[in-house]
This record gives C-alpha cells, sequence and structure tokens, in this order.
C-alpha cells in the first residue's frame, strides 16, 4: 500500500471520529502511531494532510563522517532503520484507565473481538471498582468511541452504575487534555516493551504486564 493510500484511510477515518490509536490499530501496524497523530494533527489546523517531501524519496544516513543514500536493504536493517514484522503479527486487546490518581490495573482480554457483551462483562467492573476506591462516589467516566463502548447497552450500564458518565455524543477525541491515552500513555507502553522478546502471545501478556 502507497503512502497516499494510508493518508487517504487516516483522513477518512479521522472524519468519521476514530482515533489516532484505534486507527493505527485498524491498519496492523502498518504505519507508525507518530505518524498517524502528525497526520491528525495536520487535518485538525488544515484539513489536509501535507507531507514537507514527496513520499518515497530516498532516506538518508547521516554520520559525523558523511552524508550518503542508504540503498542497500541490509545495511539499513543493521542499522536499525528497518524493522522486522510477523505477517500474521500476534494481537491482544489491552484495556486501561487513567486518572488524576495515576492509571487503572491492566485488563488482558483474549477474546478475539471484544464486543459489548465482553466489555461490558470484563471491563466495565474493574473501572467501577477501581473509581470508587480511589474517589469514592465523586468521579467521574468517560471512554473512547470504539463500536464496544457506544453500543447503546454499553451506555446504558455506564448510566446505571458510574456514579457520573460522560456519554458516546460529548466525547472529544481530538483533546490531548481529555484523550491522554492516546495522545501520551499508549504511545510510552509501546515504547517500554522489549520487542526482542515478544516472540509469541504469552510473551507478548508477559512483557506488557512487566511494562506496568
Amino acid at each position: 500500500m502507497k503512502s497516499i493510500d494510508f493518508q487517504n484511510i487516516v483522513l477518512s477515518k479521522y472524519q468519521n471520529g476514530d482515533t489516532p490509536t484505534k486507527t493505527f490499530h485498524d491498519l496492523n501496524g502498518g504505519i507508525g502511531l507518530r505518524t498517524i497523530r502528525r497526520w491528525c494533527q495536520m487535518i485538525l489546523q488544515s484539513g489536509s494532510i501535507t507531507l514537507s517531501s514527496p513520499p518515497g524519496c530516498s532516506r538518508l544516513a547521516r554520520t559525523k563522517g558523511n552524508i550518503r543514500k542508504t540503498i542497500d536493504r541490509a545495511d539499513a536493517d543493521k542499522n536499525g532503520d528497518i524493522k522486522q514484522k510477523r505477517k500474521f503479527p500476534q494481537k491482544v486487546t489491552v484495556w486501561l484507565g487513567a486518572c488524576s490518581k495515576g492509571v487503572t490495573p491492566l485488563v488482558i482480554l483474549n477474546e478475539g473481538i471484544v464486543n459489548h457483551a465482553v466489555y461490558i462483562e470484563k471491563v466495565l467492573p474493574d473501572a467501577l471498582k477501581y473509581g470508587n476506591q480511589v474517589f469514592g462516589s465523586d468521579w467521574v467516566f468517560q471512554q473512547d468511541g470504539a463500536k464496544s463502548h457506544s453500543h447503546h447497552l454499553t451506555q446504558q450500564w455506564c448510566r446505571d452504575n458510574f456514579p457520573s458518565f460522560i456519554g458516546k455524543g460529548r466525547w472529544l477525541p481530538n483533546s490531548p487534555d481529555l484523550n491522554h491515552l492516546d495522545y501520551s500513555i499508549w504511545d510510552e507502553l509501546v515504547n517500554i516493551i522489549n520487542w526482542n522478546k515478544v516472540q509469541s502471545k504469552t510473551t507478548l501478556i508477559q512483557q506488557i504486564k512487566s511494562s506496568f
């Protein structure tokens, strides 16, 4: 897939209200999360994605001694410019909450697809328990626009159980202040994980847990 194709997908998903992290997951890592965030910022500011140089131009490898074009894939790989990916990467769905006191315990879900039923059964009770333990009855729960979050049964559960709740109609996906998971925390987690040790779904889960 060409760069322009990725740009069009990111633009379309941004216009549909998808967060940078959701877009990153939907593209299976085909393009970096930092790049997606930068493009979303461009869309927010100008309504389009404008690159400073044409896609596909030669990458420059800069050293103290010289500046040369990296034209050999093996050389680029040796210097860390190419990251190898599995053809069929292992996936794990992780839920995490964040608040003024820190982050919640991780909820790791092994289900292939986390629908509203799984979300209501395995995630929301943990969020409610943590919030009540830390803040008592004086706190507000908010979530992003994922389908399992915006489902009418999920919304009803939240209204019935949380002390206060920001519904899907009031979610602000592009606010760094209200969406610190997508704008900061998930990226930090990705950078902390030792990907050289991730050889299977089990080792991926171990690395995720050890990062907290």
